[in-house]
């Protein structure tokens, strides 16, 4: 063999190597994650329920028999962290997509994703992060944002088309009060605009915010002024945990009002250190059932939660599934960039757009379908509306208190919103 032979071989064999190792380089992913900080009470099932997943996932051959490097950083819920690690993923080891939580870091994080095309999956469903091309002209171009459910936006419409049918079922005279509560934040002030407006629409008389801190605390003060005020609807912005402040408070002050609850404001968690105050509850679940509920696809959400609780003993509440939803829509939409070109961040946007009514595989039945479009990134429009039941004392384990009935979600309504070009964005 001549020498021009054994370089052209060697070149060869180096060529061979590095496509080999190329194809088993791992899919990196960013996870945001809030385990410390003020929403940690949601925060952590939802990102239990991704992390769970993705190990799942590679458990079973990764994404087209590639594993999935999944960096997960517990940000504490504060904006400056949010962006120095964006900028590492960002950088020479640049991720894939991005799987994140918060209104206020995903919202800073928009102009930037869309700059680096690095595609986010958040928790936040602010509905400024689900118009892509700004033509809503009611928010700025989220091109590379998504969210799995409901914007917070398209919730509030929801629960209060139910209410204003609630109201007229019970026969009361007169305009039913409506008034939103929360912090003076970018995540409870998301859908104070679009639920003050249908609330007029509808035939609500609005009354004055009242404002509370994302944090718990001695809510006293806000409750009697939510009796005084004389409502008969009251949206809770927060997350769970400073919920529960207000909703014991309203019940020691004798509130008669019918709560509404954030996605993020109530749960199976909630109800159980809440007790009582938290019966009547009415919330939007981002997911067709609960945890054990009859669905084909519960069977891989049970496998999935085997992967941090091999036992199988572990109460999963509504947030996690959520979580797990989450994470198997990016896992499509990241597969169906591997095998078109690679998992580039702009394949893995365009992968989102590859299905109607798309529910991911093995979570038929939990997942809600699903349609994104180059043009409106609102994935649905369906809320399922639920009533937290509490009965009798909840200081018995969670999986107990539901297995016995102390605490359960009967199903309300599930409202199906038209896609009004008019509300995109907002």
């Amino acid at each position: 063999m001549t020498t021009k032979s054994l370089l052209s071989t060697a070149s060869l064999a180096l060529l061979l190597g590095a496509t080999s190792a190329s194809a088993q380089a791992p899919i990196s992913l960013g996870h945001l994650a809030d385990y410390s900080g003020p929403t940690s009470d949601v925060g952590t099932s939802f990102g239990q329920g991704v992390a769970d997943t993705y190990a799942w996932i590679n458990k079973n051959g990764g994404i087209n028999g590639t594993q999935v490097k999944v960096d997960t950083v517990d940000y504490g819920y504060q904006v400056p962290r949010a962006i120095a690690q964006y900028k590492k993923w960002s950088g020479s080891d640049k991720v894939s997509a991005i799987l994140g939580w918060g209104t206020a870091d995903t919202e800073a994080l928009t102009g930037f994703l869309a700059e680096d095309k690095i595609p986010d999956i958040s928790a936040s469903y602010a509905a400024a992060l689900s118009d892509p091309t700004g033509a809503g002209g009611k928010a700025k171009p989220a091109p590379y944002n998504f969210f799995y459910g409901p914007s917070y936006s398209d919730a509030v419409r929801g629960m209060l088309t139910w209410a204003a049918e609630d109201w007229k079922a019970k026969g009361k005279p007169g305009k039913p009060k409506f008034v939103h509560m929360g912090a003076n934040h970018p995540y409870p002030n998301a859908p104070k605009a679009a639920g003050e407006a249908i609330a007029t629409e509808l035939g609500f008389e609005l009354l004055p915010p009242i404002v509370f801190a994302l944090t718990p605390g001695d809510y006293s003060a806000q409750c009697l002024s939510l009796k005084s005020s004389g409502a008969n609807y009251a949206y809770l912005g927060n997350t769970a945990g400073s919920n529960i402040s207000v909703l014991n408070a309203c019940k020691a002050a004798g509130v008669d009002v019918q709560f509404l609850g954030n996605v993020w404001g109530m749960d199976e968690n909630a109800a159980k250190a809440a007790g009582a105050a938290a019966d009547g509850v009415v919330f939007p679940l981002r997911t067709a059932v609960a945890w054990g509920g009859s669905a084909p696809g519960m069977k891989t959400v049970m496998d999935i939660s085997k992967m941090s609780d091999a036992a199988g003993t572990a109460y999963r509440p509504v947030h996690y599934l959520a979580g797990v939803c989450t994470a198997m829509y990016m896992k499509e939409a990241v597969e169906w960039a591997a095998k078109n070109g690679g998992a580039t961040g702009e394949n893995v946007k365009k992968g989102f757009y590859q299905k109607k009514d798309w529910v991911p595989a093995g979570m038929e039945g939990v997942c809600n379908p699903s349609t994104f479009t180059d043009k409106d990134h609102r994935g649905t429009l369906k809320v399922d509306l639920y009533r937290m039941k509490v009965a009798g004392a909840t200081d018995a384990p969670l999986s107990d208190l539901v297995k016995n009935g102390a605490i359960k979600l009967d199903k309300v309504k599930v409202i199906d919103l038209p896609r009004k070009a008019e509300w995109l964005g907002w």
